[in-house]
Formats: structure tokens, C-alpha cells, sequence
């Protein structure tokens, strides 16, 4: 669902909003400025020029390498991760006025791939967006980001771009104005609530003890440092 309430900011002379936000999710997920583009339907110079006024104003995002027998790539800076982080606080300080429910899961890092980190969890491994260098941490995400699958029907985690899957149980719906609020249990210590249309609802035949699968992609999740954890450390 979206709620209507974007997040901007203000970073010397520029303004950075969710479209420069996808774009450096992106380069970490994709490992390069041009795939980047690409994943995101927009041309490569646009994206340069875009990377190149933003670091006027904010200071390197995006270190480049070149050559080498992978012919190099891209990666995010520590400065465009804590851009990210900023962006991530207020857009959810936004939301906390709004409908969109954000399920958060305490865990800890076990590996780093890049600006990629796995986590495990209380509801199974994740792959996020790594906000910190922290090893204990809080991975969260959005329920708008959150696709429902029949458990017959549903991509292995290999075969889409969105790498999480939560096997999970409906708990509860909450139906009204032509959509609905699904309560999974996951196994964490709140249910996962997930908005679908009441479409999706019959289509997906969801009422409270259906089992489902969750997916969500990696970059629309974020791994921020546990409180009272230094993140440099």
C-alpha cells in the first residue's frame, strides 16, 4: 500500500528522494552502475549524471573499479550507506503516521557479499541491505514490499530477484476499502502484516490458518545496527 508520504532530503544544493534511493540500492545489488540503469529502465548517462551531482553535494557513494578479469564494478561507500540510513529514518518516522506497517527482526550477520549482508533471524536467513558493519542487528522492511505466493505455486528463492522467502501461516485478516490487511506468522515475535488487494485475497483463497509464502527482495530490506550496538564496530 502506499501511503502517500515520500521522504526527501536535503543534501547540500540537491534533494534526495526514493528515486536516488533505488538507484543506489541497485548498484549494491547489482554490483555495477550500468546494470544499475538497466534493472531500473533508465539510461546509463541519466543514471552517471545523477550519481555525479549527488556525490557533488554529498561526497563519493559509488566507488568504481576497472578492469580486472570481471571487468570491474561498483560498490556503495560508507558515506551513500549512511545516505541510505537517513533516508530509511525519515521515510519511517513518515510512515509513522501512515498505514504502512514495517516488520522489524532482531539478528545477527554471518556473511557480507559487497553492500549485502546475510542475517539470520528468528524467521529464517535474510539477505539485506547492509546499513552497518555491525555483526548484531535489526533487519526491517516494509509490508508494501512483501508479495504473497501459494505455497504450491511460489519461486524458489534462486529463480526472482526477490531473494527472502518467509514460509508462514495467516493469523489474520483484516478486510476494508477494497483491500486487506494479512497477519502471517513467521515464526518472529510479530506476525509479518502484508496489505493485498481483496482480489489477491480470493485469489490467493487467504484466511486465518492458510499457509503462505512471503517474498521480498534484498535491497528493499535493511540491516541497521541493534540499539545500544556501535555501528563501526
Amino acid at each position: 500500500m502506499d501511503a502517500g508520504f515520500e521522504a526527501h532530503l536535503r543534501v547540500g544544493g540537491e534533494t534526495f528522494d526514493g528515486r536516488d534511493a533505488a538507484l543506489l540500492r541497485a548498484v549494491a545489488e547489482h554490483g555495477s552502475l550500468n546494470a544499475a540503469a538497466s534493472a531500473l529502465g533508465r539510461s546509463y548517462s541519466r543514471a552517471h549524471s545523477r550519481i555525479g551531482d549527488l556525490e557533488d553535494a554529498a561526497g563519493p557513494l559509488v566507488e568504481r573499479e576497472r578492469g580486472g578479469s570481471e571487468g570491474g564494478g561498483s560498490r556503495l561507500t560508507d558515506g551513500a550507506r549512511e545516505l541510505l540510513a537517513q533516508f530509511d529514518r525519515l521515510q519511517a518516522a513518515l510512515e509513522g503516521t501512515a498505514t504502512t506497517e514495517r516488520l522489524v527482526l532482531d539478528g545477527r550477520v554471518t556473511e557480507r557479499d559487497g553492500d549485502l549482508a546475510t542475517v539470520e533471524t528468528a524467521a529464517g536467513t535474510v539477505r539485506a541491505l547492509a546499513l552497518t558493519d555491525a555483526e548484531d542487528v535489526q533487519v526491517s522492511f516494509r509490508s508494501d514490499a512483501v508479495t504473497l505466493h501459494d505455497p504450491e505455486s511460489a519461486p524458489e528463492g534462486g529463480e526472482t530477484s526477490a531473494r527472502n522467502r518467509f514460509v508462514g501461516e495467516v493469523v489474520g485478516v483484516d478486510g476494508g476499502d477494497g483491500t486487506a490487511l494479512v497477519r502471517i506468522d513467521v515464526g518472529a515475535t510479530g506476525p509479518l502484516a502484508v496489505r493485498v488487494t481483496e482480489t489477491s485475497l480470493d485469489a490467493l483463497g487467504l484466511e486465518p490458518g492458510t499457509p503462505v509464502v512471503a517474498s521480498f527482495k534484498a535491497t528493499a530490506t535493511c540491516a541497521t545496527a541493534a540499539p545500544g550496538i556501535d555501528g563501526d564496530h
